[in-house]
């Protein structure tokens, strides 16, 4: 059986049971994926590590370069992790996986790294994120990429904190420096639902005071941003964030009268939506370059 085959086998075993033991089946597919994502093309690529865009230590991002870049596109990525873990680089392999794909188009990649909750609090990780582009926006040029060009990748509370950064009045009018988010299974509210496995992390970072949280949500504020915006959710999510990434496409369609690009990655689960980059599955990857080539 080739490693695409096994892949999609045991992905189709896990999909289902998915929000049984969300952490087990986390664990599995990093598992899964690791062998062919050891032995995914990385040549021609040149790796800086947690070059600082702050002071605290983890305002660093990992900087990827192909080889002969000048006037490159940029992409950004920003992990998950439940607002109170995770880290860019998951694995020997997640989340560089992500970075590497996109280097290998042509594209400087770079992988922020932020604070966490309780330690940073609402809207710290968007505050991160701004001063991660800030730093990209800047210093990009002298590494060959083009700073405006910039796509901005958000997976899971990376994705609220991409959210929060493009659309909420909080971080200020005009503040993001990106040219087009893609917000990838995203909590796109905040809620303490009795569904929600994630719900201490939400409190922890959005905060005691449950009144505060529509405000807060960045579903609320799809409207007030004209960034073009591109909403991924898996199959197989953790519970209900494929609702709430629906909604805020659906937010962003009735404000501007038409539809943000939208899909459902058929298949596929919460870590796997990012974790098959540069398996050499592409579908998704097409589709976000086709998306960013439509951008004017």
């Amino acid at each position: 059986m080739s490693d695409k085959l096994r892949l999609r086998a045991r992905l189709a075993e896990i999909g289902p049971q998915w929000a049984s033991n969300i952490a087990a089946n986390s664990q599995a597919v990093k598992d899964a994926y690791a062998a062919v994502l050891a032995e995914a093309p990385k040549d021609g690529i040149a790796v800086t590590r947690d070059i600082p865009y702050g002071t605290h230590p983890r305002q660093v991002v990992d900087l990827f370069v192909p080889e002969g870049a000048s006037h490159a596109p940029v992409i950004v990525f920003v992990h998950g992790g439940a607002f109170i873990r995770g880290d860019k680089r998951t694995s020997d392999q997640i989340y560089d996986n992500v970075l590497y794909w996109f280097a290998r188009q042509g594209f400087i990649g770079i992988n922020i790294e932020y604070r966490q909750a309780p330690e940073s609090s609402y809207p710290g990780g968007a505050q991160d994120v701004a001063s991660a582009m800030d730093w990209v926006h800047a210093n990009v040029a002298s590494h060959g990429g083009d700073p405006s060009r910039i796509l901005l990748i958000g997976h899971s509370a990376g994705g609220t904190h991409v959210a929060t950064y493009a659309f909420d009045p909080v971080m200020g009018e005009g503040a993001c420096r990106a040219k087009a988010v893609v917000l990838a299974s995203g909590r796109l509210r905040a809620d303490l639902s009795p569904a929600n496995p994630n719900a201490p992390g939400v409190r922890a970072y959005f905060g005691e005071d449950e009144s505060l949280y529509e405000d807060r949500s960045p579903v609320t504020h799809a409207h007030r941003s004209s960034i073009p915006v591109f909403v991924v959710t898996a199959e197989y999510e953790n519970p209900l964030l494929d609702i709430y990434g629906l909604e805020f496409a659906h937010r962003v369609a009735k404000a501007r009268g038409t539809a943000p690009r939208f899909v459902q990655m058929r298949g596929h689960n919460h870590i796997s939506v990012m974790a098959h980059f540069n398996s050499g599955e592409d579908l998704l990857g097409r589709q976000i370059l086709e998306f960013f080539g439509s951008v004017r």
